[in-house]
């Protein structure tokens, strides 16, 4: 999964300002990477979401050759919501709480996601399509958040 991820960012054009595909969200941010970082975190919160944690995973790509300290996955999601789900949805638990990837890349940073609405293909069901939607349009308010940040 790390190693796709890298991969993804890698082949996408340094010049990219944002890529949303039918399985995967990304934008370009041209703050440093701790200022994209705190930008993130206080977009997620606005959105009514919260931080579940941030985890490094720079560590397992120095083992692997690449030399990066600043790649990290958040992880957020409402509490009620994600318990509920995981109790009624237990199949959707590995996709819980929802999460971003940052990475810093020269002077910008890239944020990529998968997109919610690729789990509506997986997940027919009418309270999951509203759910998918509402997450659709909450993360792509955070990534332009960002992403329009100075």
């Amino acid at each position: 999964m790390k190693r796709l991820l890298l991969i993804i960012l890698l082949l996408v054009s340094s010049h990219a300002n944002a890529l949303v595909t039918d399985q995967l969200m990304m934008v370009r941010s041209s703050q440093s990477f701790p200022e994209t970082m705190a930008t993130l975190q206080e977009a997620i919160a606005q959105q009514g979401y919260k931080l579940s944690r941030v985890q490094r995973v720079d560590i397992g790509l120095t083992r692997s050759g690449y030399q990066t300290d600043k790649y990290r996955i958040v992880f957020f999601g409402k509490t009620d919501e994600v318990h509920q789900l995981t109790k009624q949805h237990p199949d959707l638990v590995p996709y819980l709480p929802l999460k971003i990837a940052i990475f810093a890349e020269g002077d910008e940073t890239l944020l990529i996601t998968a997109n919610p609405l690729a789990f509506a293909k997986m997940y027919p069901q009418k309270d999951l399509q509203r759910m998918f939607q509402r997450w659709y349009k909450d993360v792509k308010h955070i990534l332009e958040v960002v992403q329009n940040a100075e």
